[in-house]
């Protein structure tokens, strides 16, 4: 390790306590919010997948898997929806003058 990776890292470690969010603010609740939706999201798809690997072994009812298919799809379309209106603000940021 040589020196400039040292310095380097102390000096991001001294700047560290000046980028942390305030959790008092109203931001890290709107992250935090955030942050469930995302593990949401990801239990739907897994909960799915186990569905449908059940019912290709004949573990678990047709109806079970059509049911764990649309709530696949629902939380794939609002993904898909957060995502264009994230990237249409980017934009309209983009577009603004300085």
């Amino acid at each position: 390790m040589d020196i400039h990776s040292l310095s380097a890292a102390g000096g991001y470690a001294a700047a560290r306590p000046a980028t942390k969010a305030d959790p008092n603010h109203e931001a890290a609740g709107a992250g935090a919010r955030l942050k469930e939706s995302f593990e949401h999201f990801a239990t739907t798809l897994q909960s799915s997948e186990q569905v449908s690997v059940q019912s290709m072994t004949s573990q678990a009812d047709p109806h079970a898997l059509v049911q764990a298919l649309a709530q696949t799809e629902l939380a794939v379309e609002t993904a898909v929806t957060v995502r264009n209106k994230v990237v249409e603000a980017y934009q309209e940021i983009l577009r603004m003058p300085v």
